[in-house]
Formats: structure tokens, C-alpha cells, sequence
């Protein structure tokens, strides 16, 4: 396995303790690491830290960016800096031709300069690989933050998970595991099968206003606008709302601050309540990708 990545460059910005752990395994893979975005004391041995994104991209083979990506301006997400690591099109430039950028999500500018610079872009959030075991430390952060924000026990609540995707599954089983009355709201008529399947209520989007006058628990894995104000006007005054998704999340914030509920926007919950767990996901996954991708490109690379 020491030489799996032998010779290959591969530069790691940013991220938090995942992004530590994804880059020791890949100098114990034997890749020529260079890291931005962590101090000295976190930098595995064998890898050369940097201070800037410029120097980390030159003559780069793959980019490795953290799956929360960079926000609308280009800074990327690093938690143990507090100098931005600004993402340019000139840092791109510097990479090698035909290069691999490795990211959770890539924005619209990110995509635009990857195909006017002619690099691989791989977007890596929604590959089951790593989706299902991060669902696990969502569901359990979520889990934390119920069992600390409420005033009753999960046993035996209302509870209400809206979305029925690979977070959804997972922490409607692991709700219902803690004895919760969980009601699934989907579309999909599949999804919903699998819901009763799992002893699980059923509910379609149009019955969520309902729903929420009676839940004690809400939890929202949607992206988009679920949770507006119109339904959340009748809600219970007393229910926790938890938002996993990506942000700006799918409930009014203002809304319910509006109507005196509490709402809570708790994107990224794997690298907050299980970094070592979800660092272990990314430090399995990601080199066999990087092996994949560069073998598609004219890399002979094998992979035990």
C-alpha cells in the first residue's frame, strides 16, 4: 500500500481535523503531500506545510479541498486559520496540466475555471462511499443537539424527519431505535415505502403544516424551502427544529425566530462531533478515487 500514490503531488487545503487525517494517509500512501491552512503541530511528518494556496498548487497532480468547499467569494473553509485561503483562478493556473481538484461541492466559478483550464473536477459530497457512513455522525450530532435543546426525552416524542435520503434513513432508524413516534415526509413514493417498511408514519409535503402543530421534533434534511413561515405559523410553540442541510438550510430562520420557535442550522456535523470517524471515511475513500481518476486519465495506478 506505501506505494499505491509513490511520487504522486497532492496538495490538501483547508478543512479541519478530517482534512489532518486525510493527509497523513496519503504520505503513508507514499505521495508528495503539501498542506495549507493547519498549524505546524497538525501537519503529519512528511508532509510540507505551506502558507499560501498559490504555493500549495504548484505543479500540483490533485487538489483536495474540503467537502464544505469554498463560500460564494472563493475563500476556502479552514478552522485552524484565521487568514483566508483565498481560491483564485492564478492558483489554478499553477497546478499541473490535466490536474485532479477534489472537492465536496464545487460553486459555479469553481466549475467555469476548472473546464477553461482544462482539470478534472470531482465533486465527492454525494458518492454513497462517503454520503452513508457520514450519515451516521449527522445523525448522531443531531441526536446531541435534540437530547440538549429539548425538555423532554427522544423516547417517546413526535418526532418528524423531513426528507427520506441517506441522512433521513439513518436518523429516522436511529430515532426510532431510541423509541420515537417518527413520521417521514417524502414525495418519493419509494422512499415512503421504506419508511412504513421501517415502522415508520408517512406524510406527503402537503400534510407538513399539520405535522408540525403536533411535533415535538423536527428534523430537515431538505436543500431547498420546506419549512416557510405558512407552515411554520401553527407549529408548536415547543418543537426543536434541526436543520442538516447544506446551508442556508430549507426552514425560515426568521420566521421562527418571528413566531418564538427554536430553529437550529446544523450543517457539517461530521467534522464537529466525529472527525476522527469522518476522517477515517475520507482517508479510505479518497486515495482509491485519486487512483480511479488518474488511471482514467493515463495514470497506471493500482490499488490493493
Amino acid at each position: 500500500m506505501s506505494s499505491v500514490l509513490s511520487g504522486i503531488k497532492i496538495a490538501v487545503l483547508g478543512g479541519d481535523e478530517r482534512e489532518a487525517i486525510l493527509a497523513h494517509e496519503l504520505v503513508t500512501m507514499g505521495a508528495t503531500v503539501t498542506v495549507a491552512g493547519f498549524p505546524r503541530e497538525m501537519v503529519c511528518h512528511g508532509a510540507l506545510l505551506v502558507n499560501t494556496v498559490e504555493d500549495a498548487c504548484q505543479e500540483a497532480e490533485v487538489l483536495i479541498m474540503p467537502l464544505p468547499g469554498t463560500n460564494p467569494e472563493g475563500v476556502i473553509r479552514a478552522v485552524f486559520t484565521d487568514k483566508p485561503l483565498l481560491l483564485t483562478y492564478e492558483a489554478l493556473q499553477k497546478l499541473s496540466p490535466q490536474a485532479l481538484v477534489i472537492i465536496g461541492s464545487a460553486r459555479p466559478f469553481l466549475k467555469e475555471w476548472c473546464q477553461s483550464l482544462n482539470l478534472h473536477l470531482l465533486e465527492i459530497a454525494e458518492i454513497d462511499a462517503i454520503a452513508i457512513p457520514n450519515s451516521i455522525p449527522t445523525a448522531e450530532g443531531a441526536l446531541q443537539i435534540a437530547m440538549m435543546e429539548s425538555r423532554i426525552t427522544i423516547h417517546g416524542s413526535k418526532s418528524c424527519v423531513i426528507g427520506f435520503g441517506r441522512i433521513g434513513i439513518t436518523l429516522a432508524r436511529s430515532l426510532k431505535a431510541l423509541g420515537a413516534e417518527v413520521t417521514v415526509v417524502a414525495r418519493n413514493p419509494g422512499q415512503l415505502a421504506r419508511a412504513q417498511e421501517m415502522g415508520c408514519r408517512r406524510a406527503g409535503y402537503e400534510q407538513l403544516q399539520q405535522l408540525m402543530q403536533q411535533c415535538d421534533l423536527a428534523f430537515n434534511t431538505v436543500p431547498a424551502p420546506v419549512l416557510t413561515a405558512e407552515t411554520l405559523k401553527y407549529a408548536n410553540p415547543n418543537v426543536i427544529i434541526i436543520d442538516l442541510a447544506a446551508q442556508p438550510g430549507g426552514t425560515d430562520f426568521e420566521a421562527a425566530n418571528n413566531f418564538g420557535l427554536k430553529a437550529i442550522l446544523a450543517p457539517g456535523l461530521p467534522g464537529k462531533v466525529a472527525p476522527v470517524s469522518s476522517g477515517k471515511i475520507l482517508a479510505e475513500v479518497i486515495p482509491r478515487l485519486i487512483a480511479e481518476e488518474l488511471s482514467g486519465l493515463g495514470e497506471p495506478l493500482l490499488l490493493d
